[in-house]
Order: structure tokens, then sequence, then C-alpha cells
């Protein structure tokens, strides 16, 4: 039997939902979605904080790997208050303030039993295989959830919900840095990217930038970058190795794709590495084989992240060793107005949005 102590919660809520319009998705809040009930292991939260991600512009448009059922809540990049708590779970109770771990795994594949949560085969993303945050309540399985890190608010947690444990997996598990190296951190300003340079620089990197305009650039500096590159100027690259000497870095951290692609190789030292976990300007790159292996260079996927780099990441920005960077927090209904800024590139950092504010 539910456990609800909140007799607050409606028998409807508002949601920002993605609906099939003339064989495309496209955005509309609706005032009457139906709120969930908190099934076995799971609670029911209320949403103080959610991200957008460009994951939510892939499912909007249908480009996932997988068709995502429509109408559609978006939202991966969660905090909140358990307002209703589930048959089965223990250790949590109306009232707590927790972030969601979006990564969903099953814990009982060999991947899971070794720690690689991500990797897991039956694996799903919040918020894009399940209901996510785009709304003012929303279900999650306890398991995933972990207690909001202290001298946090929600909105500082959700922002690093995703984008923290992945740079983190990136740099760490994939690409094993190490102290002193040099490490170009592609597009700053990006959500992933702010937590890049700063997870970078905390390692003992060097920590070289690039973003796409003169106040991007001046933003990513401020982050502690040692060098910023405008990659909207055709000789980025060229500048990335004469700070170096001529030398390249160790490190590249991708997750552009296609526009920067080439340049991020160019830029790659003599047994450099590049790790990369997206492609948001395209998938389908080339690759120049002879340079590959003449200079032993190690091109290096990265997924989402594990358990432990959720729990490192939070444990990290309540030591106030990692900041959050959120530009703007807005209300459910400017949702699409948000979507619109993060495909203009137009954002540093984060945008949030908190379902309480009208």
């Amino acid at each position: 039997m539910s456990m609800s102590t909140d007799s607050t919660v409606a028998s409807t809520m508002r949601a920002v939902r993605v609906h099939a319009v003339e064989g495309h998705g496209r955005l509309q809040l609706d005032l009457d979605v139906p709120v969930p009930r908190a099934g076995p292991g799971s609670v029911l939260l209320a949403v103080k904080a959610c991200g957008l991600n460009h994951v939510d512009l892939l499912t909007r448009d249908g480009q996932t790997p997988a068709p995502v059922p429509l109408p559609h809540i978006s939202g991966t990049e969660v905090a909140g208050d358990i307002v209703d708590v589930g048959p089965d779970v223990r250790g949590w109770k109306c009232g707590d303030q927790v972030v969601v771990d979006p990564i969903l795994f099953c814990g009982e594949c060999a991947s899971c039993r070794i720690g690689d949560t991500n990797m897991c085969r039956n694996s799903r993303v919040f918020g894009v295989q399940t209901p996510g945050g785009y709304a003012q309540y929303v279900v999650a399985p306890a398991r995933q959830l972990l207690a909001l890190p202290r001298g946090l608010t929600h909105l500082q947690a959700a922002s690093m919900a995703v984008t923290g444990p992945t740079a983190w997996h990136m740099l760490h598990s994939r690409a094993r840095l190490r102290m002193g190296e040099d490490v170009l951190v592609i597009a700053a300003g990006s959500g992933i990217g702010v937590l890049g340079v700063q997870i970078a620089k905390l390692a003992g990197a060097r920590v070289i930038a690039t973003a796409g305009s003169t106040q991007k650039v001046a933003q990513a500096q401020a982050l502690g970058a040692d060098l910023v590159v405008n990659h909207s100027e055709p000789d980025w690259a060229d500048q990335v190795r004469a700070f170096t000497g001529g030398r390249g870095v160790d490190v590249v951290f991708e997750h552009v794709g296609a526009a920067t692609w080439q340049a991020s190789l160019k830029a790659m030292a003599r047994g450099g590495r590049l790790v990369t976990c997206g492609g948001h300007s395209g998938f389908q790159v080339d690759i120049n084989l002879w340079h590959l292996f003449v200079k032993q260079h190690s091109l290096i996927g990265s997924f989402a992240a594990t358990r432990q780099d959720f729990i490192d990441v939070m444990r990290l920005a309540e030591q106030g060793r990692l900041q959050p960077v959120i530009q703007q927090v807005l209300p459910l209904h400017r949702i699409a107005e948000g979507q619109a800024l993060m495909q203009a590139r137009k954002v540093f950092g984060k945008l949030m949005i908190d379902p309480t504010l009208n």
C-alpha cells in the first residue's frame, strides 16, 4: 500500500509533452495530465528542478535509436521532494529531498555486478525510455535516488546530474587522465563542457578549451581554462598546437561530432587520446587510418556514467570543488524557448526548469 503523507498532491498536473503533429514531434503544455502513482520500488517526486538536455531534442525530433512512444514527457536531470512512497521501498520517506541518477540499471547482469552500470544490457535512460521531469510530478525508482547534497539547491544538483558524471567518466574512467597532461575541452560553454574544464583542472591537467563566441571565450577563461580558442575560427587547431609548442594535446574531450572532428584530430599529440560521448553536429565522421596508426592515436567511446561516477561528482559538488553553472531558470511553459536557445548555441552552462514557477 502506498504511504503518502502529502494530502496536497492533486489528481492531475501540468506537464510539457511531445505530441505527434503532422508527422513531427511538437512540444505542448498540457494542463490535465494524470499524476502518476508510485508503484513497487518507486517514489513519487514533486519536481523542483529539471535540466534541459540535448537528448530531449533528439527525442522530440524522433532521432533516438529506438522510437519513443508519444505523447512523451522528457527531462532526464531531475531533483525534487518525495511526496509518495511505493510498496517495498526502504530508507526513503515523504519530505526527503533527492536527486535522480538517470541511468537506470538492472543490478543483476554481468556489467552491473562489476560496477559498470552504464553498460547494463537492460539499461534505460530516465526521461527517455520513461516519463521525465518536464512536469510537476514524476515517478522514479527508489534505487536511483541520492539525498540532495548538503549546500546544494535542487537546481544546482539537477544541473549536474547528467553532465557531471558523464564528464567524469570520460576523463577518468575512459581517457585515464593523468596529472600534468594537456587536455582540450571542445565546446567548453556546453553543459558538459563547463564541468569538463573543472574536472580536468581538478585532476591537475593544463586545460585548453574551445568556445563559439567572444563572450563564451571570456566565460570559459573565468572557469579556469589556461587557453581558450574560438572554434569558429578556421585555424583554431593550429592555435592549440602553437600553445603546446607544436606538440598537440594528450587528451581531447569531444562531444560535438562532425563540426569539430577533423580539427580535434589535428590538435592531438602523437600517442594522444580522443574520448567522445556524443555527436550533436553529426555522427558520421571520417578517419585517416594512416594518421591513426602512425601517430598511435586512441579513439575512445564513452557512454553516460556509472553509479559510482554519479556519487563521486555529487560528493565533489557538496565539497564545493565542482561548481554548477546555470545560465537561466525557466517555468514549464517556456521549455520550447529554452530548447530553441540550445539549438542556437546561445547557452553557457545549463538551462533549468522550475515547475513551481508561473
